[in-house]
């Protein structure tokens, strides 16, 4: 004879010991989620404070933020891709062709800088629709198209500044983006706000997969997970809100970045599309098996196509960064390292190659990652040779992390 668990019982039997097993058993079945990313992050920065201890400096702490800003962007937008299995080779130079459309509307044309913005990132949307529709109605490899993409807008680039000219950025607004910051008293209401935000979706979800008869996390663990992000919040916060100028009777420089809570309302963003809509689950579906998710009625076309507008489109705001940045528009911007630092980004946080697995929260990590990578091997006066060298050894190393788990995943029937 059997008896019924009531959902109380059910809910109850969550027990921490049993979380923290059940999470072990999933690291050894190959789902490693942001751990690498989050190993490698703290290794790396305990190294570089150890060998350069101006790397923990207030001023070094916000040039981090600002230093992997564009990068990490771009990478949030190749998550969306990469989940398709897909590829993007030319986010890089679109980001490029975004920031220049901005500087010649913002500063050769005279247009306020709403509407430079809007037309930068339509440009965005229509450059991933163009190169979606091509991948998914013609079938073309991504691939292909995005190489090909990738060397035209090296072009249309050098169009667009005239082949060479470096476009100066004026307005106030657009420069605040990623050279401002936030007053001290903002930054730490808005670190309260977030927190306890999170606090309240937590325990909102705990209690209704309780009434549901479902199990949940543990108050404990979700009282865990709260401390840490506030402990985290708070010490990043009160960092930054420390003056960082030389001479503060001339110019105080404290505060949280204004580009910090734009890349934290993209993440946010990102992560309800992915975790809490039809849309999200239907791209981890036709990642995970486009056949089947075929199948099941799911527009696979309007789907990839879509993936490559969003990627574009986030290209399109890492350009805007960029050029905020930069305080300029030049042939080289969105070239050079940044569509590798990117794509990369994305690996080393944990999205997967193959398709079917990853986060917004990924490109985060991994664009800390290869900032922290870029400013302490910088501190420590490395050439750029070298600093490529150590970020692809990386890279590889994720791939390969990524390989491992997938085929021990399938080994143990996960996948």
């Amino acid at each position: 004879m059997t008896t019924e668990t009531l959902p109380e019982q059910r809910a109850s039997d969550a027990s921490v010991g049993v979380h923290v097993r059940g999470y072990f058993e999933r690291v050894r079945g190959g789902e490693l989620g942001a751990l690498p990313a989050v190993f490698g992050l703290v290794v790396l920065c305990a190294i570089f404070s150890v060998l350069r201890p101006a790397f923990l400096s207030a001023v070094n702490f916000a040039n981090l933020f600002t230093q992997g800003a564009a990068v990490t962007v771009i990478a949030m937008g190749l998550v969306f891709v990469l989940l398709l299995g897909e590829i993007d080779l030319s986010a890089g130079f679109a980001s490029g062709v975004c920031a220049a459309v901005l500087a010649v509307l913002l500063t050769l044309e005279g247009w306020p800088w709403y509407l430079a913005v809007l037309a930068a990132m339509l440009t965005g949307a229509l450059i991933g629709l163009v190169l979606g529709s091509l991948v998914a109605k013609l079938g073309i490899p991504s691939f292909v198209v995005t190489l090909a993409a990738f060397l035209a807008f090296q072009g249309v680039v050098l169009l667009l500044v005239k082949d060479g000219t470096n476009i100066s950025i004026r307005d106030s607004t657009i420069l605040a983006i990623a050279n401002n910051n936030v007053p001290p008293l903002i930054g730490w209401f808005g670190a309260i706000v977030g927190v306890a935000a999170y606090a309240a979706i937590q325990i909102l979800q705990a209690r209704r997969r309780m009434a549901r008869g479902l199990v949940a996390d543990p108050m404990s663990v979700i009282a865990f997970r709260v401390a840490a992000l506030a402990v985290v919040v708070g010490v990043a916060v009160y960092v930054l809100n420390l003056e960082r100028s030389r001479n503060a009777l001339i110019v105080s420089l404290k505060g949280v970045p204004i580009v910090v809570p734009l890349i934290v309302l993209l993440l946010i963003v990102w992560t309800f599309v992915l975790r809490r809509t039809a849309y999200g689950r239907h791209i981890y579906a036709v990642g995970g098996n486009a056949e089947a998710a075929r199948r099941a009625g799911i527009d696979v076309d309007r789907i990839r196509i879509s993936a490559f507008v969003i990627c574009s489109f986030m290209a399109s705001l890492g350009g805007i960064i960029a050029a905020s940045r930069a305080n300029s528009v030049d042939p080289n911007t969105g070239g050079s390292n940044v569509l590798l630092f990117a794509v990369g980004a994305a690996v080393i946080g944990g999205t997967s190659l193959f398709g079917g697995r990853g986060r917004a929260l990924d490109a985060v990590l991994g664009g800390a990652v290869v900032a922290v990578i870029d400013n302490g091997m910088g501190l420590m006066g490395y050439s750029a040779g070298v600093k490529f060298v150590v970020t692809g050894s990386v890279l590889l190393l994720a791939a390969s992390v990524d390989a491992l788990s997938r085929k021990r995943a399938a080994a143990v029937g996960r996948r």
